[in-house]
This record gives structure tokens, C-alpha cells and sequence, in this order.
């Protein structure tokens, strides 16, 4: 009994290793978010792999506790792999830009007055607020100190996707990365003392509505390869990292995470959750630190916190 009950352990635990192992195969859109769990499920499979050779100390639960283990690496590797540079351009010189990114769920009304607040104490330069509906009856307050905005009747008659600033927003563009969704685009070119660096937020399809993940990937990367110059990429990826199209992006694209990204999704999970919330920049910029936000204020994602530092123009 103890064997056959080994058995059907180590059959489920070696398609949920299949299923990972695939992303080195293909590009399976319908995988996609799986495959952003790689590293859970790497180290899900080893505690099951223990328990099959407590079980039946056979060789099989010996491979599949090695393979899961590789599975796992690879994952924390790629996460490594899209970090800054930590020797980039000297800390000494240039602005640091602090940046605030938090989907804060349409729905969220009865939180918005604390929303609102939190995102005026945050001493933020920039915010990118996904799902931005609940701030809708505070928005002559957050204009006190953001009097330069997209989103929420400025560039769009909905309030989905807003940007607000500090500084004066030149060139903004409010647009859709598919037919799916409308508004969920933003970018605007923000003036730091003398450096024009260009600030986008994206709010993306999730990975398993057909392949418009992956398609809006595209759209960014022809964007960001458009624009030229220093980019900042904020938003709700609804994947990530590591998953098998995100890689792609980040590769293509040349931009970096602002450091190692905290869980911020689900808010169950704490952080054992995944990071499908970013804030990327490319190489030219210098991220200073990346944080969450403690209270996810009754949003379904917690926010994020980063600080950037803006080089001098050449």
C-alpha cells in the first residue's frame, strides 16, 4: 500500500514538473501563469518528493527531489538574472525619483479615503494607480499635490489607469495594448532637472485569456524601442517575472526590475505570493530600492514602493 500510495504521489508530482519543464520546450500561452510559479512549484514537488521516499525509499523520489531542485534554481535564477546592474552609473550624481505603483480594486470604494492618503504620505513623485475608480471623489485633493495627472477626465473620460505627478507631464499619451480593454496604457514625459525621462504604466490581460498577454508584451516593447532614452515601466503584469513571455519582454526590451521583487499578489498568501505587480526601468537609470507597501488597504494586491535615481544628462 505504502508503495502504490508513492506511486500516485510521484505521478502528479512529475506532471507538475512536466507542465514547468515545458517553457523549454515552447511558448504555451495557456501555461503561462502556471510557469510563473515555477519556483513554488519547484519546492512543492521537493516536499513531495520526501514524502514519496519516506514512503518507498525507491531511486525515483531521489530524481524527482533532484529535478524539482534544478526546476527551482533555474527559477530563482532568472529573477537574478533581470536585476540592475550593480555596477551601473555612480550613486553620487543625479535626482532620485521616488515611484509609487498600487492597484487598488475598482470595487474598493470604502478604502479610497485611506487610499488617497496613503498616496499622499508616501512622498511619492510619480504614482501609477491601477483600477483607480475609488479615488474618483478625491481627486481635488490628490490635485494639491499632484496638479499634473492622465487618467480619471484628463486625456480619457474613464478612470481606470491614472498617473499623477509633480512635476509638469509633457507628450502624454493615453492608449489601449489590445481590444480587450481600453485606457489601460498610459505614458507621459516627465522633465528631471534637465533629463527628459519617459514614464508609462500598464495594466495587462491576465496570461489565460487567450494569448492577449503576450500580444501586449509586443506592444511595449515596440513602444519602449519607439521612445529611446530612459524608461520607467510600472503596472499590474498579472505575471511574473519569470514567466516564459515576460522573459522575452525583458530581454528585448533591455529593462531591469528596481530590485528583488516582494509578493504582492495574493494577499492571502503574504509573501509567499508572487510578484505580478513591477516597477522596471531601463539600464540608463539606477534603482535606489524597491519596497512593499505594508497595508494593502482592501485592495486584492499589495502596493510597491521605488526609489530611483535619475543620472545627469551626458
Amino acid at each position: 500500500m505504502r508503495e502504490k500510495t508513492s506511486c500516485v504521489i510521484g505521478a502528479i508530482l512529475s506532471l507538475c514538473l512536466l507542465v514547468i519543464c515545458l517553457r523549454y520546450v515552447a511558448y504555451l500561452w495557456p501555461l503561462t501563469f502556471v510557469q510563473s510559479l515555477q519556483i513554488h512549484i519547484g519546492l512543492a514537488v521537493m516536499v513531495g518528493a520526501a514524502l514519496c521516499y519516506a514512503l518507498s525509499r525507491g531511486p525515483y523520489p531521489v530524481v524527482l527531489m533532484a529535478a524539482a531542485l534544478l526546476v527551482a534554481l533555474h527559477g530563482l535564477f532568472m529573477q537574478w538574472q533581470v536585476l540592475p546592474d550593480a555596477t551601473g552609473p555612480a550613486m553620487a550624481a543625479g535626482r532620485t525619483v521616488r515611484i509609487l505603483h498600487f492597484n487598488i480594486l475598482g470595487n474598493n470604494r470604502e478604502n479610497g479615503d485611506r487610499i488617497a492618503e496613503t498616496i499622499l504620505a508616501s512622498g511619492a513623485d510619480i504614482a501609477f494607480i491601477m483600477e483607480a475608480e475609488p479615488l474618483e471623489p478625491f481627486l481635488d485633493r490628490l490635485s494639491a499635490a499632484y496638479p499634473y495627472r492622465i487618467g480619471c477626465g484628463v486625456g480619457t473620460d474613464t478612470c481606470d489607469l491614472l498617473l499623477l505627478s509633480r512635476r509638469p507631464i509633457v507628450k502624454p499619451v493615453v492608449g489601449a495594448l489590445s481590444d480587450l480593454r481600453r485606457d489601460r496604457f498610459a505614458m507621459a514625459d516627465i522633465d528631471i532637472d534637465g533629463r527628459i525621462v519617459h514614464f508609462a504604466a500598464a495594466h495587462l490581460t491576465k496570461p489565460y485569456f487567450d494569448d492577449y498577454h503576450g500580444g501586449e508584451l509586443e506592444i511595449l516593447k515596440e513602444i519602449i524601442g519607439y521612445a529611446g532614452g530612459p524608461f520607467v515601466l510600472a503596472g499590474d503584469f498579472n505575471a511574473s517575472a519569470i514567466a516564459p513571455d515576460m522573459q522575452d519582454f525583458l530581454d528585448v526590451s533591455g529593462m531591469t526590475t528596481t530590485g528583488w521583487e516582494p509578493a504582492t499578489w495574493p494577499i492571502a498568501a503574504g509573501p509567499l505570493g508572487i510578484a505580478i505587480d513591477h516597477i522596471f526601468v531601463s539600464k540608463t537609470l539606477v534603482p535606489v530600492s524597491l519596497q512593499r507597501l505594508k497595508d494593502n488597504l482592501g485592495s486584492n494586491h499589495y502596493g510597491l514602493i521605488a526609489e530611483i535615481l535619475i543620472p545627469p544628462a551626458a
